[in-house]
C-alpha cells in the first residue's frame, strides 16, 4: 500500500474550505452560538451543547496530545490518505457522533453557551500556541497550517448540523 504524505495528495492543491475560509471566520461563528438568547440545536444524535464540547476536545488534543490514538500503521497509512482527501477538497466528511477515541465523555447537562466558550477557549490557546503539537489521533503528525485547516473541515463538518430555531 502507498504512503500517501499528509500535507497532501500529489499534484492537487488544497481545496477552499467550504464553510470557514479563516480561522476569524470560524471563531466569530462559535462566538455568535454563545450569545445570551441565541437559538440554534443540532439536528444530529449530540445536542448542540456536546457537539461543541466534541470540537473543543479535538482542538485542545492537538495542544494536549489525544488520549487514544489509532496504529501507527494506520496513522502513516488510511490516516494520512483521508486527511490528503479532505484538504485536497477542502472539506471533511465523517460521522458526527463518533467520540474522539478514549476522550470524556460528552455532557448532555452543559449550557450550549457554556459548551462553545470552552471552544471559544480552545480555539484561543491553538492560535497562539508557539509549541509543538500533538500527533492528530488519526491522521498522525501535523503541522500547525495542516492542523488549523483540519480544525476548520472538522468545524464545518458538524456545522452542517446546526441550525437556527426561530423565537417561541
Amino acid at each position: 500500500m502507498a504512503v500517501v504524505a499528509a500535507g497532501g495528495l500529489g499534484g492537487c492543491a488544497p481545496g477552499r474550505i467550504e464553510r470557514f475560509a479563516t480561522w476569524a471566520e470560524a471563531r466569530n461563528a462559535v462566538f455568535a452560538l454563545a450569545q445570551p438568547g441565541s437559538r440554534w440545536r443540532s439536528s444530529g444524535a449530540w445536542s448542540l451543547s456536546q457537539a461543541l464540547q466534541h470540537l473543543a476536545q479535538s482542538i485542545e488534543g492537538s495542544l494536549a496530545g489525544y488520549p487514544q490514538s489509532k496504529p501507527a500503521w494506520f496513522t502513516r497509512t488510511l490516516g494520512a490518505a483521508a486527511h490528503a482527501v479532505f484538504d485536497a477538497r477542502g472539506r471533511m466528511t465523517h460521522s458526527l457522533d463518533e467520540p474522539i477515541p478514549g476522550a470524556a465523555p460528552l455532557d448532555a447537562a452543559w449550557p450550549p453557551d457554556v459548551a462553545a466558550l470552552r471552544l471559544l477557549r480552545a480555539m484561543d490557546a491553538f492560535e497562539v500556541h508557539t509549541g509543538p503539537l500533538a500527533p492528530h489521533f488519526a491522521y498522525g503528525a501535523l503541522d500547525k497550517p495542516a492542523y488549523q485547516r483540519a480544525h476548520l473541515m472538522h468545524l464545518a463538518d458538524h456545522w452542517q448540523q446546526f441550525e437556527q430555531t426561530r423565537n417561541a
